[in-house]
């Protein structure tokens, strides 16, 4: 396995892992510590998943060079692109909206849930068996 490959895996399932993580196991667990309200949630939330999309896109930046400085199957090609589209959907879609939504609720508003919320999580889903398919490809390889 050249270094580029062996890279490439790690962060990959570094990557998926960060996602697992975060999004299936710390944010719902959160709201059912004791003490924590709504808005102590929220903003937690708002900081570790800024966070997390930081190094997501910095992860995604990482395998987008790789993949595209020599020859990878299309196959593996095709799965990161549907996680980077994945987060790139996440960021400049659904992210706004959340923000908005948690901003209302962080000044007290208690208006109607927000639908992005479940959008968000479909695509935390897409994502994570994406980079699935990619690790387990890029093994195979």
């Amino acid at each position: 396995m050249s270094t580029g490959s062996a890279i490439t895996v790690a962060v990959t399932f570094v990557w998926l892992g960060m996602v697992l993580a975060i999004s299936f196991l710390e944010a719902p667990l959160k709201f059912r510590a004791p003490n924590v309200t709504l808005q102590i949630g929220l903003g937690i939330g708002r900081l570790v998943f800024r966070a997390l999309n930081t190094v997501e896109v910095a992860f995604a930046l990482v395998i987008a060079a790789i993949v595209a400085s020599g020859p990878t199957p299309a196959r593996i090609t095709v799965a990161f692109a549907v996680a980077i589209a994945a987060l790139a959907i996440q960021l400049i879609a659904v992210r706004p909206r959340l923000t908005r939504r948690s901003d209302q609720v962080l000044a007290g508003s208690d208006g109607p849930r927000s639908h992005a919320h479940y959008v968000y999580v479909g695509l935390e889903v897409v994502k994570a068996v994406a980079l699935l398919v990619a690790g387990i490809l890029l093994l195979t390889v």
